[in-house]
Order: C-alpha cells, then sequence, then structure tokens
C-alpha cells in the first residue's frame, strides 16, 4: 500500500512511540485525548499501519454487562475504534474521513479481554466516496465474538489556498 498511507502526525507518533509498552500506553492516552469517549474502554494499541489496526481491551467490571460478559457496546466502540484508526493511517493526507454507518453482528458472548483487527485495503483515492473497513473482534481464546464493517466516507480535504479553510467548503458528510 505504498503511497497511500499519509504516514502524517498519527503514523508517525506510532511508529516513534509503539517501540516501548509506555510509548504504547502514551499513544493510547493521547488518542483518547482526543476523541474522549474512547477512554471509557480504555485501548491498548497493539499493531497501527496503512491498511491495519489492531487494538484491545481488557474485560473488567467497567465495560461488563449484567450477565458479566463483555458488554455489546464497548465492543462496538472498540470495531468504530479501530476503524478509524486504520482509515487514519491509510488514507492520503488529501482527504479526510467521518463514518457514516456500521453493521455489526455479535457472534458469541465475549467472557475474556477482546481485540479487534481492523482491514481497509485500498490504495485507490480519488473522489468522494463511501468506504468499507472490515473489522473482526477475537476473545482471547481467538474464538471470533464479532464481525462488522464500519462504512467510512472518505473525501478530498477542503483547499485552505481558498482563504477560508475548512469553512471555505461545507462539509459533505
Amino acid at each position: 500500500m505504498d503511497g497511500t498511507a499519509t504516514d502524517g502526525s498519527v503514523l508517525a507518533r506510532w511508529r516513534r512511540l509503539s517501540r516501548h509498552a509506555f510509548g504504547r500506553w502514551l499513544f493510547a492516552r493521547a488518542v483518547c485525548y482526543r476523541a474522549p469517549y474512547f477512554a471509557t474502554i480504555a485501548p491498548r494499541f497493539l499493531e497501527l499501519r496503512p491498511g491495519l489496526c489492531r487494538v484491545s481491551m481488557a474485560k473488567r467490571r467497567r465495560v461488563e454487562n449484567h450477565i458479566a460478559t463483555v458488554h455489546a457496546l464497548a465492543m462496538g466502540n472498540l470495531v468504530e475504534l479501530a476503524a478509524g484508526m486504520v482509515t487514519e493511517v491509510t488514507v492520503p493526507a488529501a482527504m479526510r474521513w467521518i463514518p457514516r454507518g456500521m453493521t455489526i453482528e455479535y457472534l458469541k458472548k465475549a467472557t475474556t479481554g477482546v481485540t479487534a483487527t481492523a482491514r481497509l485495503d485500498k490504495a485507490d483515492w480519488q473522489g468522494p466516496e463511501n468506504t468499507g473497513v472490515l473489522v473482526a473482534v477475537h476473545d482471547a481464546r481467538g474464538v471470533e465474538v464479532v464481525r462488522a464493517v464500519v462504512t467510512m466516507y472518505v473525501s478530498p480535504r477542503a483547499s485552505r489556498r481558498s482563504g477560508g479553510g475548512a469553512a471555505a467548503a461545507p462539509h459533505q458528510a
């Protein structure tokens, strides 16, 4: 997927920080600072590169439901995080993205911590379009507990040369 990744601030930061456990923790905190709702699942990034994101969350009381398994919406939160991060590091710098929808299947109860793997295998980015990001969530035993497709709307960034910055072009999502 050479040439598609932005290698911008997020991917460069990941590459710099991911060499050590503390750096991975710091990276996750920075992501959660930028998008505070993700802090509710305390994500742990395992791998991040163009086309792939693997992120996990531990099973603990604050993400459990009434039957002491990982709550479905906590896993949905993990799915959205993985899909957003893989999109961020895969689309070219001249493009922007926003989630438009999600189709999610809850296949089994998650009785352990879980890991989401998001894949975005696309190299040709041109005009505005909806793109599906595939995400699979597995428990600690390797059993697939959730399968999802997150629809991302990807479009060219507004030109800053127009004098108005982002306000010069209306948001298309």
